[in-house]
């Protein structure tokens, strides 16, 4: 089985939904920690199951739509789907019927999920808004606190 799967997922072209898909990019250009992967789910939900159960850990990075300030960062350990924060977006039902089955299945990594507050999804664009994108260096650096901690 292998350590840590850091998963983003997000539509890119709907701006702030994309969010996971961003700070993939980002982490990309870093050198990260022997068995620390990265995967840019897209909006694939069900479909990541099978790549998922291969990790005893998953960091998800996902948008959330609440009423909190666009950019804020919640860290969550859901251990069920209904503990998920509301997302609205075009992956959340693949997402929540993900995380059922492997429950059903007792095949889940433990999970940290990286919920960033935005105000909209529906608005198409390719960039982050302002106050989204300049989150993306403190959602790193909580990235890089976890995986010392699961480490450790």
């Amino acid at each position: 089985m292998k350590d840590i799967l850091i998963l983003g997922v997000g539509n890119l072209v709907l701006k702030d939904e994309g969010i996971g898909i961003h700070v993939i990019n980002r982490l990309e250009k870093e050198e990260l920690p022997l068995g620390v992967d990265l995967l840019d789910g897209g909006t694939g939900g069900i479909f990541l199951i099978g790549t998922l159960q291969q990790y005893k850990h998953l960091i998800l990075i996902d948008a959330t739509l609440d009423s909190r300030p666009a950019g804020t960062i919640r860290h969550l350990k859901p251990k069920y789907s209904h503990d998920y924060p509301l997302l609205l977006s075009a992956h959340e039902i693949g997402l929540k019927e993900m995380i059922d089955a492997m429950i059903l299945q007792e095949q889940i990594p433990e999970i940290d999920l990286l919920a960033i507050s935005v105000q909209e999804v529906r608005e198409i664009g390719m960039q982050l808004s302002p106050k989204v994108e300049d989150a993306i260096p403190a959602i790193i650096n909580k990235i890089h606190e976890l995986i010392k901690q699961i480490k450790s």
